[in-house]
């Protein structure tokens, strides 16, 4: 299992998170066909995606204004438990968690044909100038 945590982005605190059980390809991008949809200016419509490759999670940079990691542009990285990513030089910051579970029986997980499902603790799509928007207005 792996988890996907979209952070504050003044802070560390959780906004919403989506956890995947069995699915083998994550993508997130602005467009609603995506899994993870999160709606910045900065984000592309098809911006990243997390494979399962080789027995490990890869971090794969799809989108013009690049993927970050520790204030690094890549192209392509492993995934490792804790890692927070960074969609675009100032954009929003997700947090990989892969679960004890999923670090054990990855070599389980089903292809991307046979099944893409994904749970979310939230349902809805995230809009992160909303949420900004919503906390400052709360202040």
């Amino acid at each position: 299992m792996i988890t996907l945590t979209l952070l504050h982005p003044t802070s560390t605190q959780p906004i919403q998170s989506w956890t995947f059980d069995t699915t083998t390809t994550i993508s997130i991008g602005r467009s609603t066909d995506n899994e993870v949809v999160l709606y910045s200016a900065v984000v592309s419509r098809h911006h990243l995606e997390i494979r399962y490759e080789d027995s490990h999670w890869q971090v794969v940079s799809l989108g013009t204004n690049g993927t970050y990691i520790n204030g690094e542009l890549i192209s392509q990285k492993q995934a490792i438990d804790g890692m927070i990513i960074r969609l675009a030089s100032s954009g929003p910051t997700i947090q990989i968690h892969l679960s004890p579970e999923a670090l054990s029986l990855q070599r389980q997980f089903t292809p991307i044909n046979q099944s893409r499902s994904a749970s979310s603790t939230q349902h809805k799509k995230s809009s992160v100038e909303d949420i900004i928007t919503n906390e400052s207005s709360h202040d």
